[in-house]
This record gives structure tokens, sequence and C-alpha cells, in this order.
């Protein structure tokens, strides 16, 4: 029975702010996701997405602390260097939120927009390890449908006379992908054999596989260099990897 003078409203702030969201991300056009344009946001939290032509491939937030700047500076650089990907046609839009609710935006944003393609693809992850070297790749992941390219010339100059620790140290520095080797036992210090050897440069344009190459060829026997689709990795071993081509071995 009604009470007079009393009525009762409930406001679905969860539907509500996210059917907002979704009018600001509709109507707000993209930038492509390179640094120039990328460094000129504010460190600040707020929920992303990533589109590939018109497409929106990915959604992401973050908090104040990882901030959009840096988040999709990530991003940006995550993309370079791969094949079948044309970077000038990726875009990204931000929107920044100041106060986030309990809410879970980034889950409702990804059902809403029927889970784009590069989320839970693998996309935007860290170096997995040396544990995960192995394991069995996602055919539809973002990095089998978007190998690393080793053959990409490289704006990269090395003195004469490097080391092989000098050249890996410097690729793992600035390559937008990942390069890992193996270590001193026990220690994060590089194993000594790199920083024995001294390599002979190859001719330039220099890509990532000549270099390997003539690292391999400069280290003792028992060195090998192979591309797995997100990263190339240096080890003493002899091992061919399901999901990986050797770049180059020296036998033992």
């Amino acid at each position: 029975m009604p009470i007079p003078g009393f009525v009762e409203f409930e406001f679905d702030l969860s539907d509500a702010l996210l059917a907002r969201l979704v009018e600001i991300f509709d109507s707000l056009p993209g930038a492509p996701l390179a640094p120039a344009g990328v460094d000129e946001l504010p460190e600040a939290q707020g929920v992303y997405q990533l589109l590939l032509g018109d497409q929106v491939v990915y959604i992401g937030k973050t908090d104040a602390e990882a901030g959009l700047r840096n988040r999709l500076g990530r991003h940006a650089r995550s993309i370079q260097h791969r094949t079948n990907l044309d970077t000038a046609n990726v875009t990204f839009k931000a929107v920044r939120v100041f106060v986030f609710t309990a809410m879970d935006l980034e889950t409702q944003l990804i059902r809403h927009y029927g889970s784009p393609a590069w989320n839970f693809s693998g996309f935007g992850s860290n170096d997995p390890g040396r544990n995960r070297d192995k394991t069995k790749l996602k055919p539809e992941g973002f990095d089998a449908t978007y190998p690393i390219d080793i053959d990409r010339p490289l704006d990269m100059e090395f003195p004469e006379g490097s080391t092989a620790a000098q050249i890996v140290t410097r690729l793992k520095s600035e390559l937008p992908y990942t390069l890992r080797f193996e270590l001193r036992e026990g220690s994060r210090r590089i194993h000594p054999d790199f920083e024995a050897a001294q390599v002979t440069l190859p001719a330039a344009p220099r890509t990532v596989r000549t270099l390997v190459e003539a690292v391999i060829q400069a280290l003792p026997a028992g060195w090998q260099a192979t591309a797995l689709p997100s990263r190339v990795i240096i080890y003493r071993e002899a091992t061919d990897y399901l999901y990986g081509n050797v770049i180059a071995r020296k036998p033992a």
C-alpha cells in the first residue's frame, strides 16, 4: 500500500556509468598509438581502448600510480617491430575517470564490446620467464598473430671491438620486445662468456638476426639463440622449440 508523501528510488550507478563511458568512447576520435601522442597524456587513472582500423581490439584500465601515459606508452612500444601489423593503423582512446567506483569498469566495457581480440590474448604481458619458453602458444593469441620481426633494420651503431656483453645488453635495453640471455650462475650479472667474446660486426644494415648470429659466432661452443614469437633468447643449449626458430647455434 502506498505511503503518502513517500516513494522509493533506486539508481543503477553501474549501468549509468557504463552507458556514459560508451557514449564518450564512441564519440571520441582516436589518436595514433605512438610516443608523440601518448606523451601528452596525464599520468592519471582511467580506462582506454586500442583500435585496429575502426575495430576495438583491446580494453584496459589503470590506476593513478601506473597512469594512462605510462600504460599507453608501454603499449605503443610493444606493437613495434611486429610482423603483419601496420602500427599506423593502431589508435587509442583514453578517458580519465576521477573517481573509480567499486564496480569493475574494465570488465563491463570488455563485455559491452564483445571481448575484443587482444584482451586475454597475451597482449601487453611481461616476459613470462625461462620456465614458460616451451609453453603451448595460443594460435589466435597476439604473439602468434603478430610475431616479432628480427629482420627489421636497426638504427643502432656499435663501435668496432664491441663485446657480446655490450651488444646484447644494448639490444635488451632498446628493443621493443624481450631479449633474454643466460646469466652468471647464482647471480644477476651477465654470463662471463659474453664479456670475454669480441664480436666481428656484420655489415650494415644490421638486424637483430645478423647481430645475434655474430654474437653466437663469437661465443664459445655450446651457445644457441632462438627467436620465439614474442622474444629472443640466448642460452647454452641445443634445443628445438615447438614455437621457436633457431637463429644460430654453435655446437658443443
